[in-house]
């Protein structure tokens, strides 16, 4: 029997980087009580995920030490209901604005009716705050924005009210100010149902200035529209996650898929973590190479952390994966100065321009000859394309590159390289393997 994990407590789930909002913004507060909350529930910050869309609100999940997915506009709550359909245990938390509940309002629905296990906060100011003031769903009746200049013609959408009656489990109203908002997250968070709390705030930048608001115009508005505040709704529904795996994977005479473990069994010289980045065109395997270094760091023994940077477009623009290796937990997975870089073309090099200004001597970059003139501080040195077999073709360009910088660096041996690749066990694992042998001839 594993023995019981302990929680080291923390003072904060803060980090140190101030918050960029506009001086009154109500975003200050709510987030301050949102660590205040997650204080007082002592989880672990590797069981939190913090899930984002655009806007002001979106700006949120990289002020907090917790793990974090910032996607697209109106779209936070499909990435969250993924989160928690696929890791139950974790504690998934929605920040959004009136904007992206409004955007993405099917999405809203649906999670509630589900009764997904997500926490949703509202930032909700009346107006999309990042863009220049314009109406949402939730800007309140005669109010003035951008585009009502003669004052709101629509009456608000009343999101409380929508969630409950479509089979949220908890529901709350109210706003910035009250003092019991940590402890209504905190509750929240502890429901295990899909939770949502509407708080009310000011937009300084625009809201404040187009209607004269003020704290007490919050207040004006709830009775204006004949809204209440505080605890709307609270309901036991089973919760959608839990329910599935119990209804239905039984009945199928099937389990939770049981993990692939990975067992080290080669070594690593590294005694810290090491940080690559590979920079590439789409459509040139730059991220299934990365992935294939990733495991070849696991079977040597070290953690491995990736993230992808690429467009919404399908073979045109860049390719960017970032990998950190480490032989102990790798907590920060940003990497803002690189150990080692690979440059495999001009749209790659255009979208990592900061990482290789800020690059020093001691630090490598391997370029293709094509973009080897980049200015950097860094060491650079030329991949030799002459011993890739022209049959594998431009897609192993990206393996072959990380194979011969791997030569070089040391960081973990090439036979985990090859191991990695037959676990494959694809079509593509034999052309792989070749592609790495000629890196090293």
């Amino acid at each position: 029997m594993n023995p019981p994990t302990t929680v080291t407590a923390l003072s904060t789930y803060r980090n140190q980087t101030p918050y960029p909002f506009c001086p009154g913004c109500g975003h200050h507060a709510i987030l301050d009580r949102l660590n205040e909350a997650l204080n007082d529930l002592h989880i672990d910050p590797n069981k939190v995920v913090l899930v984002s869309d655009i806007g002001c609100s979106g700006l949120s999940d990289q002020y907090f030490v917790t793990s974090a997915f910032h996607g697209l506009h109106g779209r936070s709550i499909t990435y969250a209901t993924g989160i928690k359909l696929q890791r139950p245990d974790l504690k998934v938390i929605v920040v959004m604005g009136d904007g992206g509940t409004g955007i993405g309002g099917a999405h809203l629905l649906n999670a509630a009716r589900r009764n997904i296990g997500l926490t949703v906060l509202v930032f909700n100011n009346f107006n999309f705050g990042m863009t220049g003031g314009q109406h949402s769903t939730t800007t309140p009746s005669g109010a003035f924005t951008s585009t009502t200049p003669g004052g709101n013609l629509e009456r608000p959408l009343d999101v409380c009210a929508t969630v409950a009656a479509n089979g949220a489990g908890y529901v709350w109203r109210g706003t910035s100010f009250d003092k019991d908002l940590s402890a209504r997250i905190a509750e929240a968070v502890r429901s295990d149902s899909f939770a949502l709390l509407d708080i009310w705030e000011l937009c300084t930048a625009y809201f404040v200035p187009n209607n004269q608001a003020s704290k007490k115009t919050l207040t004006t508005i709830l009775d204006g529209l004949g809204l209440k505040a505080g605890l709307l709704h609270r309901a036991e529904y089973p919760e959608y996650a839990a329910a599935y795996r119990k209804a239905t994977l039984p009945q199928r005479g099937l389990s939770l898929p049981a993990p692939r473990p990975i067992s080290p069994v080669f070594e690593s010289p590294l005694t810290r973590p090491f940080r690559l980045v590979v920079a590439g065109a789409a459509g040139g395997k730059v991220k299934s190479a990365a992935r294939l270094l990733g495991e070849a760091a696991l079977l040597s023994g070290l953690w491995a952390a990736q993230r992808d940077d690429y467009p919404i477009t399908v073979m045109t623009g860049h390719s960017i994966a970032e990998i950190v290796l480490s032989p102990r937990e790798i907590d920060y997975t940003a990497i803002d100065r690189p150990d080692a870089m690979i440059l495999l073309s001009r749209e790659g090099v255009a979208k990592v321009g900061a990482q290789l200004a800020a690059m020093r001597p001691e630090d490598r970059v391997f370029a293709l000859p094509e973009v080897a003139d980049v200015r950097t501080s860094a060491a650079v040195s030329v991949i030799d394309l002459a011993r890739l077999p022209g049959s594998l073709g431009k897609g192993s360009t990206a393996l072959y590159s990380i194979a011969w910088a791997l030569k070089e660096l040391g960081v973990l041996p090439i036979e985990a390289l090859l191991a990695a690749t037959a676990r494959q066990g694809s079509q593509y694992a034999e052309k792989n393997a070749e592609a790495i042998r000629a890196a090293n001839a």
